[in-house]
């Protein structure tokens, strides 16, 4: 099992800020679970909408009820014509997490979440299945119409979220490998406790405010580099190298240098992230599968470097990076995968919030000027 670090310190490490029945990370199986189930075997014998069911509804489905939640899934892809409209004035330059933030605030705008009796909230469950079926709908929409001039139709018939997510991305059906790897990674993205951008909308959340603004406050919070957009950065890094053995001698020099390099370490796990050990083994089915000799072995050997030099480990992104980029999605677009699949896990944590609620309002240790008394303007600067 990966192990979880002893924390303690600044940004709140180590401090229980709440309970969640949720997900588990570094306390049993291979050290991340969702509702008592080990990812690796979800990953290795579950669909993305199996998962997202158990996160949201509780349980893993019935083949009946998948079966109707991947229907009723497959009929709320569409947007409304408002929204195209705003994602159509977005410019192609446009920060894609920028871009889903705003499509997750004008969908709220336009299909508010009922919120009119205090504590209550009967279509939480409606906005949350709405905003899983039409997330990739938004970040392709605004995408292939920016770069490429196209108004996509967002009903591929495609039965999975992210096979439907490749169709409208590439303009063609995906193969069965694409398809099963997308299942995967949006598997191992769906929920991971109490990071930054869930505990943004659990703070949220605690206010009682609509679900569209706890998400579009997750999204954000994902945005920073420091929490989303670490597997761009692993591209961004592997992508330089044309071999195994330059990555090798630049990685050292980086080391030598003191730069930063994404993807690796956690904030959690001491030895290993057991999503790494998932996603690289697609990684490397993938790189076979498009003839590659040179991204995959430059993506171990960064790995086997950052380890040997400095006992630190791939996390979740950095073998995504190579995943992603075997299946032809633009770097860009790394994060807002994320998003798609990490929406199940903010949900489930604003719903688990309401009910339980109490509005969450730390202190702080004030570090400013002891009590003292106004000087008169005219005496200021004396």
């Amino acid at each position: 099992m990966a192990e979880a670090k002893k924390l303690g310190g600044a940004g709140l490490r180590g401090q229980v800020a709440g309970k969640t029945a949720l997900s588990t990370v570094g306390v049993s199986g291979s050290g991340l679970t969702y509702r008592g189930y080990d990812v690796k075997d979800l990953a290795e014998n579950c669909e993305f909408e199996e998962v997202a069911h158990l996160i949201l509804k509780g349980a893993l489905p019935t083949q009946a009820e998948l079966d109707a939640y991947k229907s009723k899934l497959q009929g709320l892809r569409s947007l409304p014509t408002e929204l195209k409209t705003v994602l159509e004035q977005i410019p192609a330059d446009a920060h894609p997490m920028d871009v889903i933030r705003t499509g997750c605030s004008m969908l709220g705008n336009l299909e508010q979440e009922d919120t009119s009796v205090m504590g209550a909230f009967p279509t939480q469950e409606a906005c949350a299945d709405r905003m899983l079926a039409c997330f990739p709908s938004i970040i392709c929409y605004w995408y292939r119409f920016s770069h490429d001039g196209v108004r996509i139709d967002e009903n591929t018939g495609d039965a999975s979220i992210g096979a439907h997510f490749l169709h409208m991305l590439r303009g063609e059906k995906p193969n069965e490998l694409h398809e099963r790897v997308m299942n995967v990674s949006l598997i191992l993205y769906a929920e991971h406790e109490f990071n930054a951008s869930t505990f943004t909308a659990r703070v949220c959340a605690s206010t009682l405010s609509d679900i569209h603004s706890c998400i579009t406050g997750a999204i954000g919070t994902l945005r920073g580099p420091l929490h989303g957009g670490a597997n761009e950065a692993a591209m961004a890094l592997i992508e330089k190298f044309t071999s195994a053995e330059q990555a090798e001698t630049e990685m050292l020099g980086m080391l030598e240098r003191k730069e930063k390099i994404m993807g690796f370490g956690h904030a959690i796990y001491t030895e290993s992230d057991p999503r790494n050990a998932i996603i690289k083994q697609w990684a490397e089915k993938l790189g076979q599968d498009v003839g590659d000799t040179v991204l995959y072995p430059v993506s171990v050997r960064c790995e086997e470097v950052m380890w040997r030099e400095k006992k630190l480990f791939c996390n979740a992104d950095f073998f995504h990076a190579s995943a992603y980029f075997f299946m032809g999605i633009p770097t860009k677009l790394f994060t807002p995968i994320f998003v798609m699949s990490r929406l199940t896990g903010w949900a489930g944590h604003v719903m688990e919030q309401r009910a339980d609620n109490r509005i969450i309002r730390p202190s702080a240790d004030y570090t400013g000027e002891e009590l003292r008394a106004v000087t008169p303007i005219a005496e200021r600067g004396r």
